[in-house]
């Protein structure tokens, strides 16, 4: 007999947060938890099941309130559907992009590696992260998504390309390698507390690295009085954020406005990701950039800083 899962389980089985698991118990009635002899909510495999196919199909783009509802055997049918589309385009991008996805799913992760370091040895950092790194997260996340790679071999491959990427970062020479004498911008990098993947973060620290600015990353989850904290006692000029399309779009709002109101005016507040709240209306305290925007919006912060110095009259 299986044993039903705790709501941490669940949590991290499922990668969908404990409250807004209960917010769509009220709002959507599923899950429906049952309860064990503490009166704590446990849930059964089958509820589990359905909502890994739920959220594959949030990090597809689609709504829970659209999908929730459907027999797991539906949401399986639509997540492939999706997926299918997204694989097309990504390997139409890149057509050797299939070779470091068969490398993962045949647990060859040594070779994996090796062939990524090959790649950014000829490609340069910057072209490596822009032109190889994003598509083929993509299409790692599209197979995840559709069932095509397990959750331990997605984990697998952003682990082999963490490794890779944290040793890029640490070559890049210090300052920056086009102009000695350009102002260098210090960035603190992190997510908000509800935010728990770190891919698109280091992404974007190894582009800053490119960019000659001087990148110092938290980690993930810092809660926002920390954060405020860190870049005042830190100097920073800029705080950089990760929001992927799982984050709660209110959560991500009010995280940012905290965020605001505890730093310096001084401090920008740069964010990027999937993340709704990013897509639709940003605040307009918060510059959004994708990742290949980023050496321009380094180029912008530069004017900005060359202006600000310059004398009166």
């Amino acid at each position: 007999m299986t044993v039903p899962s705790t709501i941490s389980d669940v949590e991290r089985d499922t990668g969908v947060a404990k409250e807004t698991l209960r917010v769509w118990e009220r709002r959507y009635d599923f899950p429906q938890p049952l309860r064990d002899p503490f009166g704590e909510r446990v849930y059964p495999t089958e509820q589990v099941v359905k909502l890994r196919l739920v959220k594959r199909l949030i990090d597809l783009g689609f709504r829970p309130g659209k999908v929730i509802q459907y027999s797991p055997e539906e949401l399986q049918a639509l997540a492939e559907k999706a997926a299918e589309g997204n694989k097309t385009r990504s390997r139409a991008h890149h057509p050797e992009m299939q070779i470091y996805l068969d490398l993962c799913k045949s647990h060859q992760m040594d070779a994996l590696r090796r062939k990524l370091s090959q790649a950014l040895l000829v490609m340069g950092l910057k072209s490596f992260v822009i032109d190889l790194v994003t598509p083929l997260t993509a299409m790692v996340g599209d197979a995840w998504a559709s069932g095509r790679f397990a959750v331990f071999e997605e984990h697998l491959f952003a682990e082999s390309l963490q490794m890779v990427m944290r040793s890029a970062i640490f070559s890049v020479p210090q300052g920056n390698a086009n102009n000695s004498s350009a102002p260098r911008p210090r960035i603190l990098l992190t997510t908000l507390p509800q935010e728990r993947h770190g891919l698109g973060l280091l992404m974007a620290e190894a582009l800053f690295a490119a960019e000659g600015a001087h990148g110092i990353s938290l980690g993930l989850q810092t809660p926002v009085p920390d954060l405020a904290d860190a870049a005042r006692s830190l100097g920073v000029d800029i705080v950089a954020l990760s929001l992927s399309a799982s984050m709660n779009p209110r959560q991500a709002l009010d995280g940012l406005k905290e965020l605001r109101a505890r730093l310096p005016e001084t401090v920008e507040i740069w964010a990027g990701g999937n993340c709704s709240a990013l897509r639709k209306r940003p605040p307009a305290f918060v510059r959004v950039f994708q990742l290949h925007e980023i050496g321009g919006g380094i180029a912008d912060w530069r004017v900005r800083v060359r202006t600000q110095a310059m004398p009166l009259g």
